[in-house]
């Protein structure tokens, strides 16, 4: 038998330890308003003095290269038009001088200028750019390996898509880079031929004789004639009759070109040349006058040529070919104006 007082202690001892497990535990204090603003400020601060330091970082960079990229641009493209090279070491004042009084020669290089000029800085500003985004994605836990995927194979289609689009600005570029022709060219592209008005990465424009201004695409190009660069040459062909003194008619082209060549002596690049025989048929022989001229004058040098040509033909007496008769009749023409007029009775003259 258990005794009153441990019956009441086990009593006691048995409720209490229900009352204990009845009783709700305590809960942790909750943080106050004060406390959250304080941990999200220290977020933003971590993350402005990591992640958005570097992205600063990045765009600070990126922006001061393209500024030191479009500056060396704008220089170097500036001396290409002015026609002066980018560094004066040995440059003379003469050479530069020279190098500035063909308006033709400053035309062109302004305008090729111009436009390698703003190709190279739309280059460079895609490049840096892209390259900056990039790392900003980067920096801001973003998997660029995608982006990257997704830009090669655009590029890729784009390139199928636009093969001739693609095809007329690499072949431009390289034409400037070239220096195939210029503004003020006469060249025969084979779509056309005439005067080159304005030369672009995509398209040249050329005014043909008749005022027709022809677009032609730089990628349909096969071939590129200038007749006004660097030299060119007038050449004339006469064609003199069969039974002509060709020693006499040797000597009078000689003399046709030597007045020519003192009275167009800034167009005039060296001695004429009269060459032998160039054809031979029944009715005529073909004579060749060729002078080297300064670029773009070949033609004004012709025309000269031809009419100097012609008067001392006329005035030696050597017919052109098929003009025999036609010749002595305006001779016997001129000698009837020359002579006084005679009455039919063989009185004195009138």
């Amino acid at each position: 038998m258990t005794s009153p007082l441990v019956a009441v202690l086990a009593r006691t001892d048995t409720l209490g330890g229900v009352l204990t497990a009845a009783a709700p535990s305590p809960t942790p204090t909750e943080p106050s308003a004060l406390d959250k603003g304080v941990e999200q400020a220290s977020r933003w601060w971590t993350w402005l003095t990591t992640v958005g330091l570097k992205i600063a970082v990045i765009v600070v960079v990126a922006s001061l290269v393209l500024l030191v990229l479009r500056t060396v641009i704008h220089r170097v493209t500036d001396h290409v038009a002015q026609g002066t090279p980018p560094r004066r070491l040995g440059e003379s004042v003469v050479g530069s001088t020279l190098l500035k009084v063909d308006p033709l020669a400053t035309a062109r290089r302004a305008q090729r200028a111009r436009t390698l000029g703003s190709v190279l800085r739309s280059s460079a500003a895609v490049l840096v750019g892209a390259i900056a985004v990039f790392l900003v994605l980067d920096a801001i836990g973003v998997n660029i390996a995608p982006f990257i995927a997704s830009a090669g194979i655009v590029g890729v289609a784009l390139g199928f898509g636009a093969q001739s689009l693609v095809k007329d600005f690499l072949t431009g570029t390289f034409m400037l880079l070239e220096d195939q022709y210029g503004v003020g060219d006469v060249v025969d592209l084979g779509p056309a031929t005439g005067t080159v008005e304005s030369v672009s990465l995509r398209v040249t424009k050329i005014r043909d004789a008749d005022g027709t201004l022809w677009y032609v695409p730089n990628g349909s190009m096969l071939r590129v004639g200038n007749k006004t660069q660097g030299w060119s040459t007038a050449v004339v062909e006469v064609d003199v009759d069969y039974f002509a003194d060709l020693d006499a008619v040797q000597h009078l082209l000689e003399a046709a070109a030597a007045r020519v060549v003192a009275d167009l002596a800034d167009a005039v690049q060296g001695e004429p040349s009269i060459t032998g025989i160039e054809r031979l048929s029944a009715e005529a022989i073909t004579l060749r006058v060729r002078v080297r001229t300064s670029p773009a004058r070949q033609w004004e040098v012709a025309r000269a040529l031809r009419i100097e040509t012609r008067r001392v033909l006329e005035e030696a007496g050597v017919p052109l070919s098929g003009q025999r008769d036609a010749l002595a009749a305006h001779r016997a023409a001129l000698a009837a104006d020359a002579r006084p007029d005679e009455p039919a009775d063989g009185g004195p003259p009138r």
